[in-house]
């Protein structure tokens, strides 16, 4: 797990704590995970939700945290560093954690803009699974997870998904958003899950 990590960011994890119990009384996982903030000094202690029988979760919630801590304070609490987190984590849990997708709340809300705009939170689906399904499409489109991990630090809180794509791909950040759309609208079973273009896996 921690190898994946350093791979993806290209940085070295630094130790942290971590205690797995039945966070909000769960033992199968959906009590999420959590820690205090986004480096390793002050996000370190990690509290991670029990998952009887499938230890795959517990991997994928432990990563979750742990990506955000190697953000190094970037993207901490903003919907672009959730969407990322949230892809770390399925490499690593194997998809372990698909009943928590959030792209498929962000096509019933109507897909609203998250490409040009970020939103100022890591708690509403919506945003965050326009963030999963983008990231999904740069991936299916031949950008490895860490090549978008990391310009995604670099892009820091104020770079936007749009400007991820403009530094990815060379063309004009503008393009993002009709692109993206009219990639998402050709989809022929529409948006199920957070990578309805089949990036899976992303390394």
């Amino acid at each position: 797990m921690v190898g994946i990590n350093n791979q993806i960011f290209s940085t070295p994890t630094e130790p942290v704590s971590v205690i797995v119990f039945a966070l909000d009384g769960a033992t199968d996982g959906t009590g999420g995970a959590d820690h205090l903030g986004c480096t390793f000094q002050s996000g370190g202690a990690i509290e991670v939700c029990a998952s009887f029988g499938n230890p795959a979760r517990v991997s994928g919630l432990f990563e979750a945290e742990l990506s955000e801590c190697s953000m190094n304070g970037s993207l901490c609490g903003f919907s672009t560093g959730e969407a990322l987190s949230r892809w770390c984590a399925a490499v690593v849990s194997n998809n372990a954690l698909s009943d928590f997708a959030t792209a498929p709340d962000w096509a019933e809300a109507g897909m609203p803009d998250f490409v040009n705009k970020t939103e100022k939170s890591d708690t509403v689906p919506v945003s965050t699974g326009c963030g999963m399904a983008f990231i999904s499409w740069l991936i299916s489109s031949g950008y490895k997870l860490p090549k978008i991990a990391q310009e995604m630090v670099a892009l820091g809180d104020a770079g936007t998904l749009a400007d991820l794509y403009g530094q990815l791909t060379g063309n004009a950040a503008d393009q993002a958003w009709p692109e993206f759309k009219k990639a998402i609208e050709a989809l022929p079973g529409g948006v199920t899950s957070d990578d309805p273009f089949g990036g899976f896996p992303p390394m």
